[in-house]
């Protein structure tokens, strides 16, 4: 159960960003991510006043509520790092925020048998060289640097939060919608203030061409939160070091579709990675 629900959640999450990936091309990042939170808070809320989530509110959702407060800082500092460049040195150190969830989990007592942290670090490492880094001593700015660490323990932050932020399925739905409510009111406000300055925040075309993609920001959005719902349950029906590890596989998802759908030439580092990835995962499963 634990490892099909984390598998599910690498898939989903690793699609959501490519898919933002793309929309990120003609879209400014920050409007991507309120706009695409924006439609899962529609849906979500539909869902939660149909099944009566409302009424298992509780003091579990200040996690939600600390979670949608920690995922946009993460994000805006991830996208900035990736500004800063390289690409290729800051896409696979973001994964490293799955340290976080498995630090939590060990606290709180878990402790993996040797097959399985053999299968955390084989999976780890191909997670980081499965987003390509690299290695010929491409420059890194301190602020870069800084931001996607930064970044990486927000990531993580989040699911260790989202995963003490419901007990059940109902209350799963009512703490996505609230992590997601939070979401859309810190990414608006840091979206009114970036226009405030004069940074553009509509796509060329305008609300038009926004409204146009409006299919493709959904999608985004509601499997981001289809990928917080997987990864909770993961965690609380198995060791949160496996649910963790097993979700963190999305850049490999990512790299594939690039591949698939972009024509992307994997590297080799990358192809290696991925191998490597999988090897970990077959290594915590069967474990």
């Amino acid at each position: 159960m634990t490892a099909l629900f984390a598998l599910a959640t690498a898939i989903l999450w690793g699609l959501a960003d490519f898919g933002g990936g793309l929309l990120t091309r003609r879209i400014p990042a920050l409007t991507v991510v309120v706009a695409s939170q924006a439609v899962a808070v529609v849906v979500l809320g539909s869902i939660v006043l149909g099944t009566g989530a409302w009424r298992e509110a509780g003091p579990q959702l200040w996690f939600a509520v600390a979670a949608g407060l920690v995922g946009p800082l993460a994000m805006l500092s991830f996208y900035k790092a990736l500004a800063l460049g390289p690409m290729g040195v800051v896409s696979p150190l973001g994964s490293l925020g799955v340290v976080v969830p498995v630090g939590v989990g060990l606290m709180l007592g878990e402790r993996p048998g040797l097959g399985q942290i053999a299968g955390i670090a084989v999976a780890l490492v191909g997670i980081l060289l499965a987003g390509g880094p690299e290695l010929r001593g491409a420059p890194v700015q301190r602020q870069a640097l800084l931001l996607t660490l930064g970044a990486a323990f927000g990531f993580g932050a989040v699911m260790a939060l989202i995963s003490e932020a419901s007990s059940g399925l109902t209350s799963l739905f009512l703490a996505l919608f609230v992590q997601r409510v939070t979401n859309v009111a810190a990414g608006g406000a840091a979206l009114w203030a970036s226009a405030r300055r004069g940074n553009p925040v509509l796509p060329a075309g305008g609300r038009s061409t926004l409204w146009s993609m409006l299919p493709a920001l959904a999608f985004v959005g509601l499997a981001d939160v289809a990928a917080n719902g997987t990864y909770s349950v993961a965690a609380q029906n198995g060791p949160v070091t496996v649910a963790a590890v097993l979700s963190s596989l999305y850049p490999v998802i990512t790299a594939f579709a690039a591949f698939a759908l972009l024509k992307e030439r994997l590297r080799t580092v990358q192809a290696a990675g991925a191998g490597l990835a999988l090897a970990g995962t077959v290594l915590l499963a069967a474990g």
